[in-house]
């Protein structure tokens, strides 16, 4: 049975001679008392569960406080990681630019070698052509000087034939 505020001050007992009914009122107060046993017992319940809640809030705050920092040391973790990994790439990008560019210049100084070569075999060949103009144009020049004593000697071939044929 619940009494509320309203039942306690709407409550009214028989008059007898000499005031109340005894009988009522303590029928009364027992019903009261029941009620604010029973309304003790669940304030003490009441307070039970709400430390229990009170503490399991506590736990849960610094579970949240612990999640929180555990959270905030992986981002820090995090972040430094890509900081460290976007050095190291700068740095494995560095040099293969640096090798890059090396092999670059090795192309570069092995066609200028290549270009000297070139070079120095067409001014080889052009001297080489030069002295086998040269040399033919002495050959052909010999060979043309060469026809009078040609004729000399074709003269006295047949000079020979006929002895030849004469004897």
């Amino acid at each position: 049975m619940t009494v509320s505020k309203i039942d306690l001050l709407n409550k009214q007992f028989s008059r007898r001679m000499f005031g109340y009914s005894r009988m009522e009122v303590d029928q009364f107060l027992l019903e009261l008392a029941e009620v604010l046993g029973d309304t003790a017992d669940s304030q003490k319940d009441m307070r039970k569960k709400i430390k229990q809640l009170e503490q399991s809030l506590k736990e849960y705050r610094q579970r949240d406080e612990t999640l929180r920092d555990t959270l905030m040391s992986t981002q820090k973790m995090v972040d430094d990681l890509k900081v460290a990994a976007s050095k190291e790439a700068q740095l494995i990008l560095d040099e293969a630019r640096a090798k890059a560019d090396a092999t670059v210049q090795k192309g570069h100084n092995r066609l200028a070698q290549i270009h000297e070569e070139i070079e120095d075999l067409k001014r080889r060949r052009s001297q080489f052509e030069i002295q086998l103009k040269g040399m033919l144009k002495s050959h052909l020049e010999m060979l043309e000087m060469s026809t009078p004593e040609k004729d000399k000697v074709e003269e006295l071939e047949s000079k020979l034939k006929y002895l030849k044929k004469v004897d």
